[in-house]
């Protein structure tokens, strides 16, 4: 009986490790509106929605006409679904939750912890130009794959 309430609990505490680690993945929902591709990934790459908390979200929907230096302004329609797609889809898990300043995800501890290895003269390559453009080195970014060994420092 011992030895059965032993395997049953690793067997627990592995499967909620499991469960934990897909909860801080970061992925495209499948549901994404055309409205988000044509309005917010032309002009950027298609950020996946889990990336910031849904105050942050809120912070940059409700700001577009100041869009970090744009005015990226869209139709009432069009701000409503992709809104609503956003808060529905947003950050739930506590590694993600906090909204960083600006509601920049590159001003995210996450994204500091991760990066931290990248040299200042990376970011500045013609190639890669900023922090915002994941795209330079996650090649399946706008598909929200993340993945470190999928990563392609570009020279």
């Amino acid at each position: 009986m011992k030895n059965s309430l032993s395997r049953f609990l690793i067997a627990s505490s592995l499967m909620l490790g499991s469960t934990l680690a897909l909860a801080d993945r970061i992925g495209m929902p499948g549901n994404m509106p055309k409205s988000f591709t044509a309005e917010c990934a032309s002009c950027h790459t298609a950020y996946a929605p889990g990336l910031l908390p849904t105050k942050s979200w809120q912070g940059v929907m409700n700001s577009l006409d100041k869009h970090y230096g744009t005015d990226a302004s869209i139709d009432a329609k069009s701000l409503a679904e992709i809104s609503a797609w956003l808060q529905v889809n947003a950050a739930s898990s506590r590694k993600f939750a906090e909204a960083p300043p600006d509601n920049r995800i590159t001003g995210s501890d996450w994204f500091a912890r991760k990066h931290g290895e990248i040299k200042k003269d990376v970011w500045l390559r013609a190639s890669v130009k900023s922090k915002s453009n994941c795209i330079a080195c996650h090649q399946q970014a706008n598909k929200g794959d993340f993945d470190d060994d999928s990563v392609k420092i570009p020279k």
